[in-house]
């Protein structure tokens, strides 16, 4: 009687038993707030975006204006992370199902991954207020694709590393099922990649956090682009000087994210966990009380009922009969044709783009091409350096943290802050510090590279110990394994897929963060070192589009060439030897 006792006890929260005495209209108040909230937002930006484009307006300091500035970056967030996943399901799907695809778009992702946001921005910011030339929408979009560029990498990473080691015998069940293309991904392959796309989202967002300042001011040319935003404000309050304004600015980001956390990221990592794959139930596993209201919600079922539940049922009986009946052999042709098709037109752009690339190159100079040589060199051995230092705490703290589910409930909202606080706000701070004690730019590139990247490996790292199986952790408990052994047979092969992917993601993260890394205003004052990142941005400032194409193509290069040589061989490596399967 005790047992199940305590069995009800851990399956029925305390606030459960409180809320069945609740009328269920006064438990579904706080949803209908939400939902009002959100319409009144969305409202507000459409009135706002739909207005004519004039003069960029000033960015205040007051504390009145952070709330909307808050609402602003949260809506862009938001928008560019809605893409990201749209765009991370297709693009992962396609590059696990297809061979010869996937051996052009991991490479491409990896490079894409690691051009800085700086590089995306003349090309993007022309071409969004070249389309709504009148209109904020035309800045507003160019930014929200500039966040996305930020963001999409490491969730499709970690989305194609799942769906690439999904055991045989869960393969072989769907086959045996006859599980059409759309039933095998909904109940197989998007189930089995939730726990790192959970995690690998709240990493996209907190870098959305983290490039917000450059997101949302920045300078084209002679053009002084900039909107209104928590990272607009953190930028304009640094630039002052006005450390009370940053400290507010900051203030406001982490409550923020915070807020974040508990209401979207804390019940997502609970809903995630009926996905882990695993024969022994957990004797610990995270709760949410909002996930719980969420479940219980009355509303939220009749609306789910009503919406979604005859519109998934009509598309998967469509996919299923098609599925089932022979296609006809000129559907193959047509195909083919498309295809072919698609793939002239695909090249011929591509051919007319390297032509205009090159005419561009062309224009450098000999002292331009020394100063991207030199400072290609430079960046890859500080990437390199940071990686080595980062994995050496985040792997033992991010295994530490994802074995115990209490812990992560605690340190989870901490290392999303963390992640997410733009160290350029920080970075004044820290750069006065160096140089009194003679550090100067040089480490003070290193520390600022650390704030950016490491959390990739972190996050991923949590999310691996996260997903081992408790029947495998019982038995090396069984037998006994201890230290160094329970580390080579059980820790390092089960996160070692999850690492790759946070070290992959890092690495890009690191060439990403070199832009400002390597390159900052301090009152008026320039602060760069010898870098790759200080030219790229020291180009954007000027716009010296030759130069900044050059060291966009000599980063991409050498990003293709570590993939190919290092982490292409790593992704088959846990694919084959350390993929989770009997």
């Amino acid at each position: 009687m005790s047992d199940s006792a305590s069995s009800t006890r851990h399956s029925f929260p305390p606030w459960a038993a409180v809320s069945s005495t609740v009328p269920s209209l006064l438990r579904d108040l706080p949803i209908l707030a939400a939902g009002l909230g959100i319409f009144w937002g969305l409202i507000s930006l459409s009135r706002y975006w739909g207005s004519n484009a004039g003069s960029q307006p000033d960015i205040e300091l007051r504390l009145a204006v952070l709330p909307k500035y808050a609402l602003f970056s949260v809506a862009r967030i938001a928008i560019a992370y809605a893409v990201s996943l749209m765009v991370t399901i297709v693009y992962a799907y396609v590059a696990a199902h297809n061979a010869k695809a996937e051996r052009i778009m991991i490479p491409l992702l990896d490079t894409l991954q690691s051009i800085p946001v700086l590089s995306f921005l003349p090309p993007v910011m022309i071409a969004m207020v070249g389309l709504f030339p009148s209109r904020q929408l035309g800045v507003e979009l160019g930014s929200i694709v500039l966040i996305f560029t930020g963001q999409v990498w490491n969730m499709t990473f970690s989305v194609y590393s799942s769906l690439k080691n999904i055991p045989r015998e869960l393969l072989e069940a769907a086959e045996v099922y006859r599980l059409s293309w759309w039933q095998k991904l909904i109940q197989l392959e998007l189930p089995y990649s939730a726990i790192g796309l959970v995690w690998n989202s709240m990493m996209s967002v907190a870098g959305a956090w983290f490039f917000l300042m450059a997101c949302e001011m920045f300078t084209l040319g002679n053009r002084d682009l900039r909107l209104p935003g928590l990272g607009s404000y953190l930028e304009t309050a640094a630039n002052a000087g006005n450390m009370r304004a940053v400290a507010w600015g900051l203030a406001a980001m982490v409550s923020v994210i915070v807020l974040m956390d508990q209401l979207i990221w804390r019940p997502a990592i609970a809903w995630s966990e009926k996905f882990k794959f695993e024969q022994v139930e957990a004797s610990q596993t995270p709760r949410s009380p909002v996930l719980d209201v969420l479940r219980q919600s009355r509303l939220l079922s009749f609306a789910a009922a009503v919406t979604v539940a005859p519109v998934r049922e009509a598309v998967t009986l469509r996919l299923a009969r098609l599925h089932t009946e022979a296609r006809p052999r000129h559907a193959s042709a047509w195909g083919s044709r498309t295809a072919l098709a698609c793939g002239t037109a695909a090249a011929a752009v591509i051919v007319f783009a390297v032509a205009r690339m090159i005419v561009e190159l062309s224009t450098i100079s000999l002292y331009g091409v020394r100063e991207i040589l030199t400072g290609a060199a430079a960046t890859f051995l500080r990437v390199e350096f940071v990686l080595v230092l980062a994995a050496c705490w985040t792997v033992p703290v991010g295994v530490y943290i994802g074995l115990r589910p209490r812990l992560a409930a605690l340190a989870q909202p901490l290392a999303q802050i963390a992640a997410s606080v733009p160290a350029t706000a920080l970075f004044p701070i820290i750069l006065v510090a160096l140089i009194r004690v003679g550090g100067g730019l040089g480490v003070g590139s290193i520390v600022l590279l650390m704030l950016g990247t490491q959390w990739y490996i972190l996050f991923n790292v949590i999310a691996g110990a996260s997903a081992i199986p408790t029947d495998l952790k019982e038995v090396c408990n069984i037998y006994g394994l201890r230290g160094r052994d329970r580390w080579r047979k059980l820790l390092l092969p089960g996160i070692f897929p999850f690492l790759i992917t946070g070290l992959v993601t890092a690495s890009g993260g690191a060439w990403n963060a070199s832009i400002v890394a390597e390159y900052t205003r301090i009152h008026n004052q320039t602060y760069s070192t010898v870098g790759l990142g200080a030219v790229i941005s020291r180009c954007a400032d000027s716009g010296d589009f030759a130069v900044l194409l050059g060291a966009t193509v000599v980063m991409a290069t050498m990003v293709v060439t570590v993939n190919r040589l290092l982490w292409r061989r790593l992704y088959a490596l846990a694919q084959t030897r350390y993929k989770l399967e009997t």
